[in-house]
């Protein structure tokens, strides 16, 4: 199934290069699945709405926003259109509105109720978004986030048989859910929500994308498999349908299938001008190279992301281009590298620490210990003014990583049962949480530099423990498998190293790295 899903994603992307710039709209929009939400709005502006959903179910914001608009010209009385123009203005609903679309958003919504919906299903989608809008200076988003859940329950509930209500409340349970909840019980009930719905409408973006979304937690993404399959095939136009699979095949390690779902997506989002999909498509790209040891094409993936020139108001974008270059060097164990990354100025603070960070492993794995108290002290003011701000979650994302820096400075300083201590507890933090959707996974999971710590100091069997551990959670990790091997070989158990260092060197069968953990693996497979 591997052959073939591997083959179908790359077929799915030479869609992009034979599409001629004169294809017919009516085809071009059957590549993008098949949507229906019934409006009061004239039979023009009927099509024109349903076709804007079937690029905003693909999170293609900028052009359904276009088609809404065009709604509204067949028929200026088509109050649910503003409603459309709101809804693509809050962008990737897993992440902060920007600013700049607030206002616009409101004024969008203020602009359907005065345009007077006809229907009353129609006046509560209007209602239940406007409070993502209302007073957004004075009530933080994941508090209107919270009220906007309360209200597309009660819009399920109140229309049972309105596919699309039931579908945007699915998809507003993960957008909602805490990342501290490990029984993913707002993830489940939305999926149990969609599963249904899709046998019913097979063609369905938003089905398929949003159960992807629910599903993208390692103890449960094996249950995305399905619709990771499915949704390129469903919606093959848009470049985010084309990433969007591979956030299951990166929480269950199937890498050459990330590989090839993002390089479809980067060739579409390039085609599209679409610069943040394409950013983002880029960083899975160059962690899913580095488990497979392919170095050069990570490096060669690294340098086209540094020389774009993201929108500054993007976060994706910014994001990737911190993580990018960041996970190349940690990941390779470059820690002279690391700790020389320049840091990239950006609004997003929480952006910039993982820069810090990088420094701070780098410096501290190099035995600069006061470099790295440099980093480390930043990544504690960006916390704390994470914190200030009310940005909690990503405060304590900030925290993990300040905590993690901190063990290897205390590492590099002698204070080695200090060390294991801060170790263990950033592990702990990091256990509480989960990654953000922007990211393919942390430059290095706590438990697996835990893990390399433990083995440091010879406590063997406590390392093979954690890097077990880090492998249930983050299968296929080129690091994971070379942690464990080393644990195993330690404790003197060659068959456990061997089968570690045999399931390496498979997974690098094509590497063109240098990394002498990887050389190290073959010759042991040799001998033994």
């Amino acid at each position: 199934m591997r052959e073939f899903l591997f083959a179908a994603t790359i077929a799915t992307g030479a869609v992009f290069g034979t599409c001629a710039p004169g294809l017919a709209q009516e085809d071009a929009d059957q590549k993008l699945g098949t949507v229906h939400f019934a409006t009061s709005c004239n039979e023009t502006a009927q099509r024109r709405f349903d076709r804007a959903m079937r690029y905003q179910h693909s999170f293609w914001y900028a052009e359904s926003r276009e088609i809404y608009e065009a709604a509204i010209k067949a028929d200026p009385e088509c109050a649910i259109a503003y409603w459309g123009i709101a809804l693509s203005l809050l962008n990737n609903p897993h992440g902060a509105i920007p600013a700049p679309n607030l206002p616009l958003g409101l004024s969008a919504i203020e602009k359907a109720k005065a345009a007077g919906a006809k229907t009353e299903r129609e006046r509560d989608y209007i209602d239940a978004l406007a409070v993502m809008y209302v007073d957004y200076d004075k009530t933080p988003q994941p508090a209107r986030v919270q009220s906007y859940l309360k209200k597309m329950e009660a819009l399920a509930a109140k229309y049972p048989d309105d596919d699309e209500a039931q579908i945007f409340y699915a998809i507003t349970l993960n957008v909602a859910a805490s990342p501290a909840d490990k029984t993913y019980a707002n993830q489940l009930k939305g999926a149990a929500i969609l599963e249904p719905i899709w046998q019913r409408q097979p063609q369905h973006p938003g089905v398929a994308h949003y159960l992807i979304h629910l599903y993208d937690y390692p103890a449960i993404a094996a249950k995305g498999l399905p619709a990771a399959l499915r949704y390129s095939k469903i919606a093959p136009n848009a470049p985010h349908a084309q990433h969007m699979p591979s956030h299951i095949f990166t929480r269950v390690g199937y890498w050459k299938e990330s590989i090839a779902a993002n390089l479809a997506s980067v060739q579409a989002a390039k085609a599209n001008r679409e610069g943040g999909e394409q950013l983002h498509g880029q960083d899975y790209l160059v962690y899913a190279y580095l488990q497979l040891g392919q170095d050069a094409a990570a490096r060669k993936v690294v340098d086209e992301i540094e020389a774009t020139q993201p929108d500054p108001d993007a976060f994706g974008g910014a994001f990737s281009r911190a993580a990018a270059p960041a996970r190349y060097m940690v990941e390779r164990g470059d820690w002279k590298g690391a700790a020389n990354l320049d840091v990239k100025p950006s609004k997003f603070p929480h952006v910039m620490a993982i820069t810090h960070f990088a420094r701070a492993l780098g410096a501290a794995r190099s035995g600069d210990s006061a470099a790295a108290k440099v980093d480390v002290a930043r990544l504690a003011e960006i916390r704390d003014s994470l914190r200030e701000a009310k940005n909690n979650y990503w405060a304590g994302q900030v925290d993990v990583q300040q905590q993690a820096a901190n063990a290897w400075v205390l590492y590099a300083d002698g204070k080695y049962d200090d060390a294991l201590t801060a170790m263990s507890a950033a592990v702990d933090a990091e256990d509480k949480t989960e990654k953000a959707p922007v990211t393919p996974g942390p430059l290095a999971p706590a438990r697996e530099l835990y893990g390399f710590m433990l083995l440091d100091r010879g406590m063997a069997k406590e390392a093979l423990a954690a890097f077990e551990a880090t492998m249930a959670k983050e299968p296929n990790r080129f690091n994971g498998y070379v942690g464990a091997a080393k644990a195993a070989q330690a404790l003197g158990d060659t068959g456990k190293a061997k089968a570690a260092y045999e399931k390496l060197v498979a997974l690098s069968a094509g590497s063109d790295s240098d990394r002498p953990t990887l050389a190290a693996a073959r010759t042991f497979v040799a001998n033994n």
